[in-house]
């Protein structure tokens, strides 16, 4: 069956029997987003794959207990990006722990190129965390979810387990102090080249 004609439940209740293959195609449609959160929470693109793979080895793990809203995978994962996120110490510690004990792959090649551009992506995300990270927990968490990662407010509110009216007053109070600190934030120290990567970023977000 061609996955593109199954939805979330499908593919989950399929998992939930028993089928690796199903679970496998939920992370291929969900996996990017995921990592794409964890990312802008961490600024650090190792912790952010590392993360990503534990948010769904917990998922596969609980597959039984899963509630998904609305027949989406992605707000149930997301909700437990941002925990894992929020206890990003333990998480990476237990995850790493677990991965050391398994067989190690083969070595991959150094691609210098790819390397240089993640510690550029890095050193832009954090200017934007810079800005974002002087907005309230909440409010910072609406914006991740909804301007980032694009879920509805319908979907933001079932990943933060809040009413929905809470979603759109956090959304427009985030946007509004976001507007006033983007005119505050430093450029990156000594990086010209960089230095509209991050605001316009950040612009972005408070539109």
């Amino acid at each position: 069956m061609n996955i593109s004609t199954e939805t979330d439940r499908d593919l989950w209740d399929r998992a939930c029997a028993g089928e690796r293959s199903a679970f496998g195609d939920l992370f291929d449609r969900h996996a990017r987003a995921v990592h794409n959160f964890l990312f802008r929470r961490t600024g650090s693109w190792a912790d952010a794959e590392d993360l990503t793979s534990a948010v769904f080895l917990h998922a596969w793990r609980i597959r039984a207990e899963v509630v998904l809203f609305q027949d989406s995978a992605l707000p149930w994962l997301l909700g437990v990006a941002r925990n894992m996120a929020a206890n990003s110490g333990r998480a990476l510690l237990r995850y790493r722990a677990l991965q050391a004990r398994l067989p190690l792959p083969p070595a991959a090649p150094d691609h210098a190129d790819e390397v240089a551009a993640r510690l550029d992506d890095e050193r832009a995300m954090a200017s934007v965390l810079c800005a974002v990270a002087a907005l309230p927990e909440r409010d910072r968490e609406v914006l991740e979810l909804c301007v980032w990662s694009g879920l509805s407010q319908e979907a933001a509110a079932a990943a933060l387990g809040v009413a929905v009216g809470t979603v759109k007053s956090r959304l427009h109070r985030a946007r509004a102090r976001l507007r006033d600190l983007v005119a505050a934030l430093p450029p990156p120290a000594g990086d010209p080249a960089a230095t509209n990567r991050p605001s316009s970023c950040v612009k972005d977000v408070s539109r």
